[in-house]
């Protein structure tokens, strides 16, 4: 797990009481290579918590991201190695979310990124959507992608692209190379397990 990625896919597998995600790596050609980890999020718990694997015999943890609060839609996350050190931080910001969902992301090197959906009329198109009696029930594969840029310097660092499918399934770009691979593919997991939250 220490290798770094820069390209990598997340693929949402689902099964009946828990949320499971693929971490793949990105082929030269584009398309999807390796298994880089496994991760499982328990539907329904208090205190939201996601487990990355070395695979999925789910026998070695390698990473994870866990809440600090219970059930709040301020939670803040923080990211942990194999061997609960911490890593990173995330939290979803509650009061620009309202009309573009935005993340805020920390790691190490004094990388403090921020990421937005990257455009406003699919973020309203959504939130419309669902208020919308009746066709709100309907689900509908909105496209939407997330672009985090560093605080300071306003350079890119990240970028989570949902490719069309009946699944979830995105590509993850990283371009700050402060960004560590599991705060990376923590984010973008949670970028769909806890969207709707």
């Amino acid at each position: 797990m220490t290798t770094p990625a820069n390209r990598f896919y997340v693929r949402q597998k689902i099964t009946v009481m828990v949320n499971r995600y693929q971490v793949l790596g990105a082929n030269p050609d584009g398309s999807e290579g390796p298994l880089l980890a496994f991760a499982q999020q328990k539907r329904m718990k208090i205190k939201e918590e996601v487990r990355f694997f070395a695979d999925e015999s789910m026998t070695r943890q390698v990473f994870s991201f866990r809440a600090r609060q219970r059930l709040d839609v301020h939670a803040e996350h923080d990211v942990y190695d194999e061997h609960g050190r911490p890593l990173g931080y995330f939290k979803k910001q509650f009061g620009k979310s309202l009309l573009r969902s935005t993340w805020e992301l920390q790691g190490p090197g004094g990388l403090h990124a921020v990421g937005q959906e990257r455009r406003p009329g699919i973020a309203i198109l959504r939130r419309v959507w669902d208020l919308i009696p009746y066709l709100g029930d309907i689900w509908v594969p909105f496209v939407f992608h997330f672009d985090f840029y560093d605080q300071q310097t306003g350079n890119h660092v990240m970028t989570s692209e949902r490719i069309k499918s009946l699944r979830d399934r995105y590509l993850i770009t990283v371009s700050d190379p402060r960004l560590d691979f599991r705060v990376a593919a923590s984010m973008a997991v949670a970028l769909d397990a806890l969207q709707s939250r």
